[in-house]
């Protein structure tokens, strides 16, 4: 059992990689089934159902996706910022599977199988080999059930790589498959990369403590991890421990000084990570050049296209109407349950700073005591005494939110975006916090849904950049989704 544990812990991320590719062909072959079935109940199975025919197609759709799959990078072990660019290319390698997998049908629809042919084989149930013949009448399938087909494909490959995603971050909060690591450096960015470890426990690492050369620092604990040595000690280090990674979080030294402890990281044969200067100019999309030898970093192209806006302020509109007018029952039943409770209005309206430094008015359900509310910091803690018992329920699934579609309807506010800030905090704003000001704020936003959203939104700055530097119509979807299942399971704000 102990070998079995130590071959699962170096190898966990190829042998998770290898069972979600059978994953992902089980979730196919499911929907190409659902989608046969949903074709028959409304008659678009084709001129006649004939299963051996719908067998060749669903050989190809699984073909054609995994293969999708794989060049859109949903098998690379590096992870984005809450796998954002992996539902992103669920839906990316969705479209273009279809658009594939309907030209091939129109080019091999004329070829005729046999020896000399194409030749391919699927097992079946009955464990029958079965040869698929591409000689096919268009009106022997029908064009609707693939449609169907492929939106299942979309629903259920996203499903199945949400609940992938929850799987193996359990693993991983109990300590499977988890990578010891050490962070070389523990000045400010190496203490900074501790509190992300600990914020982030679904990384899969586990920090075992620090390496640093400063004599003074020698032994000293920083939280619940110590200073285990210097550079000396590395190779010892990391032998004792099984270390995996090591992180130099050592952006102020002299450059010289880091390539030698990237070097003695290389003698002791475990991977690095550094830490660079000015990494935060690296959250930006940023365009590499070369003058002769010397590499120039320069900030890549950042206005939205005019269709890009269009886009989203259509569906903000669209969106926003239809809550404000499905919802109309759910708002008079929420005022009137907060003015039962505490006196005062039902609305909160405050002044928060949006786009370009624009002042406008915010719109909340009142979840404090009249008397108890104001520019002051936002509650920690559900037993927060500002928050009258309606507002913690109204908090708890961030249904106080709900006006603000008011606000996105009035083009004040957009549905995804940074959160607003009141103005006596971003009047403390530095350069790298007046970037949340670029865009338009939002509802909700990455912030929301992100191990963080119990801390303050200026101190974890990570996510609006991310989103700011990578915003599009998908990315919106992506998070108006997984805000649902937040929402859902009650995971709002205190």
């Amino acid at each position: 059992m102990f070998g079995l544990g130590n071959l699962v812990r170096r190898n966990f991320e190829p042998l998770v990689l290898s069972l979600q590719v059978f994953v992902d062909l089980a979730v196919l072959l499911l929907s190409c089934w659902l989608g046969y079935l949903v074709g028959l109940r409304i008659g678009g199975t084709g001129r006649a159902p004939d299963l051996h025919v719908y067998r060749q197609l669903w050989a190809l759709i699984s073909a054609v996706c995994l293969v999708s799959f794989h060049a859109f990078g949903m098998y690379s072990p590096v992870k984005s910022l809450l796998n954002m660019e992996e539902f992103k290319a669920i839906a990316k390698s969705s479209i273009v599977s279809f658009l594939v997998f309907f030209t091939l049908v129109v080019l091999l629809r004329s070829t005729t199988q046999g020896a000399e042919g194409f030749l391919f084989e699927w097992v079946v149930p009955a464990h029958q080999w079965v040869d698929l013949d591409f000689n096919l009448d268009v009106t022997s399938f029908s064009r609707i059930t693939m449609v169907i087909t492929f939106a299942l494909i979309l629903i259920l490959t996203t499903a199945s790589r949400f609940a992938s995603f929850k799987f193996i971050q359990m693993l991983h909060q109990r300590g499977v498959g988890n990578r010891n690591v050490l962070i070389y450096g523990a000045g400010d960015t190496g203490r900074t990369l501790q509190r992300k470890f600990m914020l982030v426990p679904t990384l899969g690492l586990n920090l075992i403590g620090f390496v640093d050369d400063e004599a003074e620092r020698a032994d000293s604990a920083i939280g619940r991890f110590r200073v285990l040595g210097g550079r000396d000690d590395l190779e010892y280090l990391v032998g004792l421990h099984k270390i995996s990674e090591v992180f130099v979080a050592l952006p102020d030294r002299d450059e010289q000084e880091v390539m030698a402890i990237v070097a003695a990281c290389e003698r002791c044969g475990v991977k690095y990570h550094v830490v660079p200067r000015f990494y935060h100019l690296l959250s930006y999309k940023i365009r590499i050049e070369n003058l002769d030898s010397i590499p120039l970093i320069s900030r890549a192209e950042r206005s939205q296209s005019l269709l890009s806006a269009l886009a989203k302020r259509t569906m903000d509109l669209v969106l926003s109407s239809v809550v404000l007018v499905l919802g109309a029952p759910l708002f008079l039943m929420a005022a009137v349950l907060i003015l039962r409770e505490s006196s005062g209005r039902a609305l909160f309206v405050q002044e928060r700073i949006g786009r370009d430094g624009k002042p406008f008015r915010m719109y909340k359900f009142r979840t404090m005591h009249l008397h108890m509310g104001g520019d002051a910091p936002a509650p920690n803690s559900p037993y927060d005494p500002r928050i009258t018992r309606i507002g913690r329920f109204l908090r708890r699934y961030s249904l106080d939110e709900l006006p603000q579609f008011l606000n996105v309807f009035l083009g004040q506010m957009s549905i995804v975006g940074p959160r607003p800030e009141m103005r006596f905090i971003v009047d403390q704003y530095g350069p790298l916090e007046l970037e949340r000001l670029r865009a338009k704020p939002g509802v909700t936003g990455l912030w929301q849904i992100s191990y963080a959203r119990e801390q303050a939104i200026h101190d974890n700055m990570d996510y609006d950049l991310y989103y700011i530097e990578h915003q599009s119509l998908l990315l919106d979807l992506v998070i108006i989704a997984l805000t649902g299942f937040a929402v859902a399971k009650g995971t709002g704000a205190y």
